[in-house]
């Protein structure tokens, strides 16, 4: 049992726990984005939403489909499916009492990998950028669950 605490109170997992924080928050202000762009574009999924409206025509105006607002919601589906697999697997990762310089730069690249992707995705940045950082991502993720 010391072990587990050794390992527990190590600078790997300091150093996880920040960047986990840092991608978590990420994701996390995704929401709020796409509700900028639904306020700012007047674009609503719900009619409960178009409170605004002053007419039924405006409102029905209102329900409807954006591509600005799209492109930030597939952002934040994208990152769903990539930050909580990191999140498990680096969890787990650093319970094997990895070297503190190799864990960093598993960490690093993913955040890096991470905000780039976000930028290339909002902007929007010419391909191959954003599947580039994607799959630099998904390699530092695989690479972590291989060591495993």
């Amino acid at each position: 049992m010391a072990e587990l605490t050794h390992i527990i109170d190590s600078e790997v997992v300091l150093a996880f726990s920040t960047y986990a924080t840092i991608v978590v928050l990420k994701m996390m202000l995704m929401s709020p984005m796409t509700a900028y762009f639904r306020f700012t574009r007047k674009c609503f999924a719900n009619m409960e939403d178009t409170g605004m409206a002053k007419t039924p025509e405006d409102k029905k105006r209102m329900l409807r489909v954006d591509p600005d607002v799209e492109r930030v919601r597939r952002c934040h589906q994208n990152d769903l499916e990539n930050i909580i697999p990191f999140i498990v697997i680096g969890l787990l990762y650093t319970l094997t009492g990895p070297d503190l310089s190799t864990a960093l730069l598993h960490f690093r690249v993913f955040v890096g990998s991470r905000l780039f992707h976000t930028v290339a995705y909002i902007l929007p940045l010419p391909q191959p950028s954003r599947a580039v950082a994607f799959l630099i991502g998904l390699v530092t993720t695989s690479s972590m669950a291989y060591q495993v």
